[in-house]
């Protein structure tokens, strides 16, 4: 397609070049100005969903496993059951002569 582009261009290598470059750019500015703004709203890059978290609901359609805030029954527990410091230890007690 594109060697039938460049043996249709008329002139030289020279207007050949200048008119495949203009080309180049009239399609970029007709997808920059027209394509994609049309687009845009017809893709889900944007469709984020954001709610207060009372309103969401588990993996299974029900929402018996979603935390809600001030019900006892599904409080978060206050203890995280893993060491957060045991992977991390203190900077200075790698170096050496410590």
């Amino acid at each position: 397609m594109y060697a039938w582009i460049w043996r249709k261009l008329p002139f030289g290598f020279w207007g050949k070049l200048t008119g495949s470059l203009g080309l180049l750019a009239a399609t970029t500015a007709l997808l920059w100005y027209v394509v994609f703004p049309w687009a845009t709203p017809l893709l889900p890059f944007d469709d984020v969903q954001v709610g207060t978290g009372t309103e969401q609901q588990g993996p299974t359609g029900d929402d018996s496993d979603v935390t809600v805030p001030g019900d006892p029954d599904h409080e978060a527990p206050e203890d995280i059951p893993y060491s957060t410091e045991s992977n991390q230890p203190h900077p200075s007690e790698g170096l050496p002569g410590n």
